[in-house]
């Protein structure tokens, strides 16, 4: 989960600086908390493997680091 986190928190950071359209927020947050939590807890749910399993909780992990980034930019930033 430690892993998932961190890859979250650099994807966000990634994907700020390379985009730089205007997206509403509410889309935004539907997308980085809703995407990565329905896909990571179907692969959980209908894992067979210990590794996917693994993969899965990967993926759940990912949300929060990615919605953390993106609270924090929106904090800091003027607009």
């Amino acid at each position: 989960m430690l892993l998932g986190l961190a890859a979250g928190v650099l994807g966000a950071t990634a994907a700020t600086i390379l985009v730089s359209a205007r997206v509403r927020p509410d889309v935004v947050i539907a997308l980085v908390i809703g995407l990565p939590s329905a896909v990571g807890l179907s692969v959980v749910l209908l894992s067979r493997r210990r590794w996917l399993t693994a993969m899965g909780v990967f993926i759940l992990a990912l949300a929060p680091g990615w919605f953390g980034v993106l609270a924090l930019i929106e904090v800091t930033s003027h607009a």
